[in-house]
């Protein structure tokens, strides 16, 4: 794979991988989750297996609607989900949930572009909007530990 093609943020969290794997593949908490600080979202399907659909929209804080269109084309539980964008920007992303001991994993997100021309226009942001999506993850994996 060509690294200038790549984006990668990764994050060690307090959590079980299986935790961690269940924040994203359960679609009701990863609406809780999932994008940058003060977005919300409406899933309107979540087919998590290989060739199934991922739509949603995310909404932005102030103003915009964001409409995404995705295919899984990797699911391995709590190892890899892996998904191709067909709305823009363009990109595959992956997802890694290595479990480093029973209570971290380490989350890795790896968005891989077709040009470096696109890959340079994202990484602009992606990089501190990642790090709010781990946030707003960590937050949501502090309520699943404190729910039995």
């Amino acid at each position: 794979m060509d690294t200038d093609r790549e984006i990668i943020s990764s994050r060690v969290l307090r959590a079980p991988v299986a935790r961690v794997y269940e924040a994203f593949a359960d679609p009701l908490r990863l609406a809780r989750w999932w994008g940058p600080e003060g977005f919300t979202n409406t899933i309107h399907e979540f087919d998590l297996r290989p060739g199934g659909k991922w739509r949603l929209t995310m909404h932005g804080p102030e103003v915009g609607h964001y409409e995404n269109a995705s295919t899984f084309r990797v699911v391995e539980p709590n190892r890899s989900v892996a998904w191709t964008r067909s709305t823009q920007p363009l990109f595959d992303m992956e997802i890694r949930f290595e479990e480093l001991s029973e209570a971290s994993t380490r989350i890795t997100f790896r968005m891989t572009f077709a040009t470096v021309a696109e890959c340079e226009k994202v990484k602009r942001f992606a990089g501190s909007k990642n790090e709010e999506n781990f946030d707003r993850l960590e937050r949501e994996l502090a309520t699943m530990t404190a729910t039995p």
